[in-house]
């Protein structure tokens, strides 16, 4: 069910943990003006030829005395605060169950998730299956008890950057079974809707990994056998889908075979803009001491978003890298699998795709060839304009839950020749 033993953290735990990032927060937030206000300091001095005289000896004593005074004691203040809050708040129900906290969880995940796994904080989101606001066991009993109407076709949904699997419900009323994605392809067309939550913040890689186990191990405990499979991603998710596939044929995950679609909803194959537009400032800001600080800031964002750079997928394409190496892409090819259709939904937000703006700013994150994966043909791909579709006018987290989003998935699903021909598998 997850790569990290453990039940979900009591809210008590999360709350100390809160504290102690926040108390961190402080700290590098004193670290940032302190070296700023050095730098400025330092030019100053230069400039006025007194960069060994009393005055400049006595000012560098005063201000490193102040800066760690203040560094240690909002740090200890607010750590001890956290600490306090967390006694009392023992019989809550955890951050991660709730949907505010989940929400919170998601955003604080995907900007430094990779940082909170390494520390084995509370507060580092653990892939799993949820359903109803909760973590699902994916033994047989649990998931018999979850999903006592399983049928043989199931529908997964893997969200994207700073989400959580609530995302899904966006625009629709959750505790009145509002109309999402996976109701309509349930009542449409029989398949039952799962939901992944993951720490958007790792590597996609390694949620791929770690999704292909959870596919797996759902696929060998689902209470009837398992005949289709179709993966929705939106954003980052389709991404950690490809590699989630990639990941289960190289580890002969036999879950990978009963795969027949793949829908893609603004994944950025090709790279995200915003993404490269941050490399691009941090390599810039790097450039001055006095704006140096800046430029570790941006840099201490995560690996998974630094992967959405150019829509790494593999190990290999960070491993040994400098991943804050100015506009350098070594992302390798990663096939489609063959035993699927795949789908490209794009967003933008003019109505016509084609539009000089929507051409240009795409749905605010990711522009239209990036979600076509136009350009990325190779022998297992080939740039399908009947498979790939562009709405609008819509942003990227309109293509969470739209009926015109839905209408293109399900008129696909009833054209594949699966459905014709009673089983039949599609060439790519």
């Amino acid at each position: 069910m997850s790569d990290r033993k453990g039940a979900v953290p009591a809210l008590s735990d999360e709350t100390r943990a809160l504290g102690d990032l926040a108390a961190r927060c402080a700290a590098g937030l004193t670290d940032l003006v302190r070296g700023t206000h050095e730098a400025i300091a330092g030019r100053s001095f230069r400039a006025a030829l007194a960069s060994s005289t009393p005055a400049r000896r006595g000012h560098d004593a005063i201000s490193a005395l102040t800066y760690a005074t203040v560094r240690g004691t909002s740090a200890a203040a607010i750590a001890l605060s956290g600490r306090a809050v967390a006694a009392a708040a023992r019989e809550r129900t955890p951050l991660a169950d709730t949907p505010r906290g989940s929400v919170c969880l998601g955003a604080l995940n995907g900007a430094i998730g990779d940082e909170l796994e390494q520390r084995n904080d509370p507060l580092a989101i653990r892939m799993g299956l949820r359903h109803g606001g909760r973590t699902v066991s994916t033994s047989p009993p649990g998931l018999a008890a979850r999903f006592p109407h399983a049928t043989g076709r199931i529908a997964v949904f893997i969200h994207g950057l700073c989400e959580t699997e609530r995302a899904w419900w966006l625009g629709a009323d959750p505790e009145h079974g509002g109309e999402t994605y996976g109701a309509r392809l349930e009542q449409d067309l029989g398949y039952t809707p799962l939901y992944v939550r993951y720490n958007t913040g790792l590597h996609i890689s390694a949620n791929g990994r770690r999704l292909s186990r959870l596919l797996g191990d759902i696929v060998a405990a689902w209470p009837v056998p398992v005949e289709e499979i179709a993966l929705v991603g939106h954003s980052m998710g389709g991404l950690v889908a490809r590699s989630a596939c990639r990941a289960a044929l190289d580890g002969a995950g036999g879950w990978v075979g009963l795969v027949r679609h793949v829908f893609y909803l603004g994944s950025p194959h090709g790279g995200a803009d915003l993404e490269k537009a941050a490399n691009l400032a941090s390599s810039l800001l790097a450039g001055l001491p006095e704006t140096r600080g800046f430029a570790r800031a941006i840099n201490g964002r995560s690996a998974g978003i630094k992967d959405l750079r150019f829509g790494y997928l593999l190990d290999e394409d960070w491993q040994g890298r400098d991943p804050d190496e100015l506009l350098r892409c070594y992302r390798q090819d990663v096939p489609f699998i063959d035993t699927a259709a795949h789908y490209f939904v794009a967003a933008t937000l003019t109505a016509d795709g084609s539009h000089p703006v929507g051409r240009l700013v795409g749905d605010l994150l990711v522009r239209l060839p990036s979600a076509w994966a136009d350009g990325q043909h190779s022998a297992h791909h080939r740039f399908d304009l009947e498979r790939s579709r562009s709405i609008g006018p819509l942003n990227h987290f309109d293509l969470l839950n739209h009926p015109a989003v839905y209408w293109e998935m399900r008129r696909w699903v009833e054209r594949s020749p699966d459905r014709r021909r009673g089983g039949a598998r599609e060439d790519q």
